[in-house]
């Protein structure tokens, strides 16, 4: 690789905060750009950058994706009431990547990075199992109510020709919250289709479960909608050898612990951001999953599935170093940059994406490893813990020997 492989077309670059931002400099300087002649539209989505835009630098990287085609984003704080305080916020913004995936109009598909030294805590468990979350709706487009009084609680909808409709929610004898929840036909329509496209790109089973026992409407909805789009995806799936199958989500839950893995498990909106932390951390660590948005029409945004490691980053601001894990946001680069390459016909792009990762994966089977790993592997006595800036180091020189 003594010449830097030559891009065609930029990748959205996605900045973001705390630790997670600093690793994205450390992942840039160490692993990419000796071998990579980066081409990148850039957008700071870090939260100052975030407020001092009003949201409009996340509503343009998300538009800036749309026309690239291929993002990838840092951890990004979504603010609470603390945080609001602590950046001296504006307003207390809504999740950046909510507002991508609403964007977007996409799924998000998890899987977990695996190496032979991490064994899962469910031993029937042979195989990474793919979380294919919908990223729209459910609570992370809700309205709440908190009353301090009772009254009568009613849920209308206004029609675009005038007909209401209302239906009594409750009537409450005293205080009490209320919450008001809303999907779209047309997104949970481009969910199925991304699922059982990702499903035959991948010749993977599709699991899908809901609770439309209870919620014989909006999980029912779901289920309808999903056995509706299946068909014109069957012969396929046949040809494939694939199935997909559609149970109640508190029988998929027990499906999937006594499974073998090597399956896709869709999943609304909040089942899926639920499951993926239970499946990453059941596998290992949530330093170790990828994590990719895709639109039905072949959009896709790359992204680490953890958050942004506030703990060690105030050790950082310290001057002391942390052993932070950065091989969720290495293989964030790694897809973004493997899918490039695939768009624009760059089979060098493509070899060094396969590298990077592979580098990634031989470091940690040769006992050099993060602490939140070294907890976790067989130890055989060879095991190195070493710091993030280390780890990078120990990438590079496997990359550099291939």
């Amino acid at each position: 690789m003594a010449d830097k492989i030559q891009m065609k077309t930029p990748l959205v670059e996605m900045d973001g905060d705390e630790m997670t931002r600093i690793l994205w400099q450390m992942i840039k300087d160490e692993l990419i750009l000796p071998f990579v002649d980066l081409k990148t539209e850039y957008y700071d989505l870090g939260l100052k950058h975030r407020d001092e835009t009003r949201d409009q630098v996340t509503i343009d990287s998300a538009e800036a994706t749309k026309k690239y085609g291929v993002a990838v984003k840092c951890a990004t704080i979504t603010p609470n009431v603390q945080r609001m305080s602590e950046y001296d916020l504006h307003e207390m913004w809504k999740s950046p990547n909510g507002t991508i995936r609403a964007i977007l109009d996409g799924t998000v598909f998890r899987t977990p990075i695996t190496v032979s030294r991490i064994h899962p805590a469910v031993r029937s468990w042979e195989k990474p199992i793919t979380i294919a979350r919908h990223a729209y709706g459910d609570v992370y487009k809700n309205t709440e109510i908190r009353t301090t009084e009772g009254g009568t609680a009613e849920l209308v909808f206004t029609g675009d020709s005038g007909k209401v409709t209302r239906q009594l929610v409750q009537k409450l004898d005293g205080p009490g919250v209320l919450q008001g929840m809303h999907n779209k036909e047309a997104s949970i329509r481009s969910f199925a289709h991304s699922c059982f496209q990702f499903a035959l790109s991948q010749k993977q089973d599709l699991w899908f479960g809901t609770k439309d026992t209870i919620s014989k409407i909006y999980d029912g909805a779901f289920k309808e909608i999903m056995a509706e789009v299946f068909e014109e995806y069957k012969d396929r799936f046949d040809a494939a050898g694939i199935e997909y199958f559609y149970t109640l989500i508190d029988d998929a839950v027990a499906r999937v612990i006594r499974s073998k893995g090597g399956f896709i498990w869709a999943c609304k909106n909040y089942d899926g951001d639920v499951m993926s932390d239970m499946v990453s951390t059941a596998f290992g660590s949530l330093a170790m999953m990828t994590s990719v948005l895709v639109s039905p029409d072949g959009i896709y945004e790359y992204e680490a599935a953890h958050g942004t490691v506030t703990r060690h980053y105030y050790r950082y601001l310290k001057g002391e170093k942390t052993s932070t894990n950065p091989v969720a946001t290495i293989f964030a680069w790694t897809g973004a940059l493997r899918k490039r390459g695939e768009l624009d016909g760059i089979d060098t792009l493509v070899t060094f994406a396969n590298k990077l990762e592979q580098a990634c994966l031989d470091t940690i089977e040769a006992g050099i490893m993060t602490k939140d790993l070294a907890l976790l592997a067989d130890n055989d006595g060879s095991i190195q813990v070493v710091d993030s800036e280390e780890f990078l180091k120990a990438i590079r020189e496997k990359v550099s020997m291939e």
